[in-house]
């Protein structure tokens, strides 16, 4: 008889940590699934502040494409001309060889 009282104690012992031992996991899962959420909460956040930086980015860079002026204009064409003297000057060195 006493080796049954020591063994049905020892049985709930070992129920009674399980039931603690369950009880810690589930607050730490309670725990971890709020980490998750806030985590996810943060994610969208920063993926709508780089949508929007994107946004602004586009709109800088078509801003400045329109900000272009005749001066600027006219800078290009007498460079490019002035590549395009080079480039003749080397087809005709390289046609009188």
């Amino acid at each position: 008889m006493a080796d049954n009282d020591k063994i049905l104690t020892l049985f709930t012992t070992r129920v009674r940590q399980m039931i603690l031992q369950y009880e810690e996991l589930k607050k730490e899962n309670e725990e971890l699934y709020a980490m998750v959420g806030e985590l996810e909460d943060e994610i969208k956040r920063l993926k709508e502040s780089r949508e929007q930086a994107c946004k602004d980015y586009e709109s800088l860079k078509m801003a400045k494409m329109m900000e272009i002026s005749d001066g600027d204009i006219e800078s290009a064409k007498r460079r490019l001309s002035g590549l395009i003297r080079e480039v003749n000057k080397c087809i005709t060195l390289l046609s009188g060889k």
